[in-house]
């Protein structure tokens, strides 16, 4: 995705609808094949940042500040295009993931399902958390 204009970003983030925290859930899914790989939060920077730079940019709620993908692990996201639902309220963002999307080293945080009854990982962890975030 080639960088957008400065008034083309305002025009998409003028018709978000942010939360009353100023926030917009954010579904991030590997544009090639669908993969559904995780849901964040961005606040208006965030979405004027990654639209600017091309790189997914979202806010972390537990640090208050915007978190850069892969800004420490290397784990990026290429942002394709962010796209807007019917009522402004989330955003979808099609990316190309390097690397592992989630913090526990599966290439998705939507790794969990139930089977037999029981709460089980159905994806492998690809990469090793401590190496990834020196944990």
């Amino acid at each position: 995705m080639e960088p957008i204009s400065a008034p083309s970003r305002e025009r998409l983030l003028d018709a978000l609808r942010f939360d009353a925290n100023g926030l917009i859930a954010a579904i991030a899914q590997q544009h090639d094949t669908g993969e559904v790989l995780m849901l964040a939060w961005m606040d208006r920077a965030a979405v004027e940042e990654s639209l600017a730079t091309g790189r997914a940019v979202y806010y972390s709620r537990s640090r208050k500040a915007l978190w850069r993908k892969g800004e420490t692990s290397g784990q990026t996201q290429r942002l394709i295009d962010l796209r807007m639902d019917c009522d402004g309220d989330a955003v979808l963002l099609l990316v190309d993931q390097a690397g592992v999307a989630c913090h526990t080293g599966r290439r998705s945080c939507f790794s969990w399902a139930l089977r037999d009854g029981e709460l089980t990982s159905i994806a492998p962890v690809l990469a090793d958390p401590k190496a990834l975030y020196g944990q």
